[in-house]
């Protein structure tokens, strides 16, 4: 299981102070945007990312009401996949046909709430599936253990999927998240919040080398 950096900001200058701690100890990170519609909160305008100087891959995860509009202003190279949430799409095959058209990974966000029988169809369609254990927003909401269910669930029904899982990860849960077959969790504001970001970082893939070697040691389920 990896652990991708979850960048999410309202204003510009924390997003790229947030953007170049990241760049010194990862290589892969996550971008959330945000249109203050379909969450409450905004994030700086999204054709800023298209001047960024960095040569770290990411992937954007749009929390809006119109991914076809905020797709179509990002033009970075630096972008391989594109995450639009299964509730504020009607067309997605349109949505995601677009996404292939630009040589993007399209991929589907799940809210807490929304059941596995709601985006099933949907779901054969992306590569990526992004189950949110937090109400989408900002950082620092409350984790939903529920959640965990549906993704062990999506796990089997979905066995060659790429599944994340976003919000709420910490050191204490994060066996948990690997325990339901998640491919990668997404990690903000224990990263960027509080003390060193690359220390903090460090210490998630410790501690998911530890999970790792105690599974094959048999020492887990």
């Amino acid at each position: 299981m990896k652990i991708v950096p979850s960048i999410l900001a309202e204003k510009f200058d924390d997003f790229t102070t947030r953007l170049r701690e990241a760049k010194s100890f990862a290589d892969y990170v996550q971008i959330d945007i945000m249109d203050g519609a379909f969450v409450e909160t905004m994030s700086f305008p999204v054709e800023k990312i298209n001047a960024l100087n960095t040569r770290l891959a990411f992937e954007v995860h749009l929390m809006v009401n119109d991914p076809f509009s905020f797709m179509s202003r990002i033009m970075h190279p630096g972008l391989r996949k594109l995450i639009f949430h299964f509730e504020a799409v009607t067309d997605r095959a349109g949505l995601i046909s677009k996404i292939r058209e630009r040589d993007l990974v399209p991929g589907m966000a799940i809210k807490p709430e929304t059941t596995l029988d709601q985006f099933r169809d949907a779901a054969v369609q992306v590569d990526t599936l992004l189950f949110l254990t937090v109400d989408p927003c900002c950082y620092g909401h409350p984790f939903k253990p529920e959640v965990l269910d549906k993704v062990a669930e999506a796990r089997k029904v979905f066995p060659s999927k790429v599944i994340a899982v976003d919000g709420g990860v910490s050191l204490d849960n994060l066996r948990k998240f690997f325990d339901t077959g998640a491919d990668y969790v997404c990690v903000g504001s224990r990263i960027f919040l509080n003390g060193d970001p690359r220390e903090n970082y460090r210490r998630f893939i410790e501690k998911v080398q530890e999970i790792e070697k105690g599974r094959f040691a048999g020492q887990g389920p």
